[in-house]
């Protein structure tokens, strides 16, 4: 018995908006002029009507997106956000893109953060099933003495910039193997070695360890870490000295994320 066969109700069309379209386009015009151009060439080249050009141009120019400079119009602030923001997650693509690859050839979760005006970044994070990564229980940014990245950090600053650092974010215990106090933090964080992994067990989240390799690019202070389940401490050092090894030629991907 033959079947009928009902075609499949076409998907509405989108609601363009038409003006949105419009003051796209000279956006898109007015960032192909990288001094600027005058209204009517614009308007010529976004194919706009000229009076809707300028009341186009004149909203832009209100909300910050243009700005009017000796008779022509360049991109102004709002607009560079935008493309500030897009390359920003460009680059923190290529970030993780990096650290997913040391993720898959040590077997463990990678992550990677700086220490920016005063806090702590954490710029991103390779996980997976089989390799996931610590729960942020608590905000990274404000327990850096309890964790292996932001004692890293903390111990690439300067005695002052530390001890700022913990005025603002005080030593508190998160397990029974947090540091006790700030003097105890001051102290590890001082006899650190520079060219050392930073390794904590247990003292930011009971049932991980972790251990973070100091990383200097420029001026920034920023450190690549690695994380496993407490009955796994044993491969904690080696794993973290296989990625100290490979440190050298991620460099060039890490410089990206100084700007994110």
């Amino acid at each position: 018995m033959a079947t009928t066969q009902t075609a499949a109700a076409p998907h509405p069309a989108p609601t363009l908006i038409g003006s949105v379209q419009r003051a796209l386009r000279l956006l898109e015009a007015v960032g192909a002029h990288a001094d600027g151009a005058p209204a009517k060439q614009l308007a010529r080249e976004a194919g706009l009507p000229l009076p809707t050009a300028y009341h186009l141009l004149r909203t832009l120019v209100h909300e910050g997106y243009l700005r009017r400079e000796h008779g022509v119009f360049v991109l102004g602030e709002a607009a560079r956000r935008l493309a500030a923001t897009g390359a920003r997650q460009n680059r923190r693509g290529l970030i993780t893109d990096s650290l997913a690859y040391w993720r898959d050839a040590i077997g463990v979760p990678v992550y990677f953060a700086v220490y920016r005006e005063g806090e702590i970044d954490l710029v991103a994070v390779a996980q997976g099933p089989s390799s996931p990564a610590v729960e942020e229980w608590a905000d990274f940014r404000e327990t850096g003495h309890a964790h292996a990245l932001g004692q890293c950090l903390l111990s690439q600053l300067d005695e002052p910039a530390r001890r700022n650092h913990l005025r603002r974010h005080p030593v508190e215990p998160l397990t029974p193997y947090t540091v006790r106090d700030r003097g105890a933090l001051l102290d590890r964080l001082a006899a650190t070695e520079r060219i050392r992994p930073v390794v904590e067990r247990q003292e930011y989240a009971v049932g991980s360890v972790c251990a973070a390799i100091p990383i200097t690019v420029g001026s920034v202070a920023a450190t690549m870490a690695i994380s496993l389940p407490v009955e796994q401490q044993q491969r904690l050092l080696p794993a973290v000295d296989q990625l100290r090894s490979a440190v050298g030629g991620l460099l060039s991907s890490f410089a990206f994320s100084i700007s994110i």
